[in-house]
């Protein structure tokens, strides 16, 4: 199991974001409205703002929201307007972390999140800086009720569907960025729903950093102060971490 998928284990059993579904809508908004202003408003002709859709509704977002953002993004509604920003830096003991934004402001994004970099013993850094260590990938959320790794497996992989990353709750179907559609597609045809389907910085094997005793819960703390900025859209970072850890900060959580 790659660090990606177990940090994602980690916020799921915390309840680090899901539990403030007030910011979690805020962050859907302001993706739906860029994709819109980006690539219009026809969800058809335009993957990453279908992709928004999707992960909206799925969050239980009310239909009129969605389509309110859409009208924002496309000129018919007025609204703010959103830049995108992507920031990388080091986290205590050298773990590489990237964070990607969406802000009205970029000069008050890029402080914030440098402060807390700072306050949690990391240092932001210039861009290229850890983006190395990262693949762009296509990233699929697959809740276990709804499909086995076997289902999952059968269901992907003649559509592009690179790996299959396991968990108690939720299987991480990883694919090319050009796979992304014909997966989530391929799902789709065969009756097997999923939670969450976007664009994601994984970490390659070959740089993951294995982080534990105290060091596993100052970066947790770096990377859930991240996420709960208002500007920040997502965080990755390429730490892992031995097994009986994980088991430890499940059981706390």
């Amino acid at each position: 199991m790659s660090g990606h998928s177990k940090w994602s284990t980690i916020k799921r059993k915390k309840g680090a974001i899901d539990a403030k579904r007030g910011k979690v809508f805020t962050k859907l908004i302001r993706e739906i409205t860029v994709a819109a202003k980006d690539g219009g408003g026809d969800e058809d002709s335009n993957p990453r703002l279908r992709a928004a859709v999707q992960n909206a509704k799925a969050a239980n977002m009310p239909v009129a929201t969605i389509e309110r953002a859409m009208r924002r993004g496309t000129g018919e509604e007025p609204g703010t307007v959103y830049e995108e920003g992507l920031f990388e830096g080091y986290g205590p003991g050298g773990v590489a972390v990237m964070v990607e934004t969406l802000a009205d402001n970029r000069n008050r994004a890029v402080s914030e999140v440098r402060h807390v970099f700072t306050k949690h013993n990391g240092n932001l850094g210039e861009s290229g800086a850890v983006a190395w260590m990262f693949e762009r990938k296509g990233v699929i959320e697959v809740e276990t009720a709804n499909a086995s790794e076997d289902d999952l497996l059968l269901a992907v992989m003649d559509a592009g569907g690179e790996d299959i990353q396991s968990g108690d709750e939720v299987n991480e179907v990883t694919t090319q960025v050009f796979d992304l559609e014909a997966v989530k597609k391929a799902l789709e045809d065969n009756g097997i729903a999923f939670a969450q389907a976007s664009l994601a910085w994984v970490p390659k094997i070959e740089n993951m950093l294995e982080v534990g005793g105290e060091g596993v819960e100052k970066i947790i703390r770096l990377l859930e102060a991240l996420e709960d900025l208002d500007d920040v859209q997502k965080v990755y970072s390429n730490f892992d971490l031995p097994e009986a850890e994980l088991e430890k900060l499940m059981a706390e959580a």
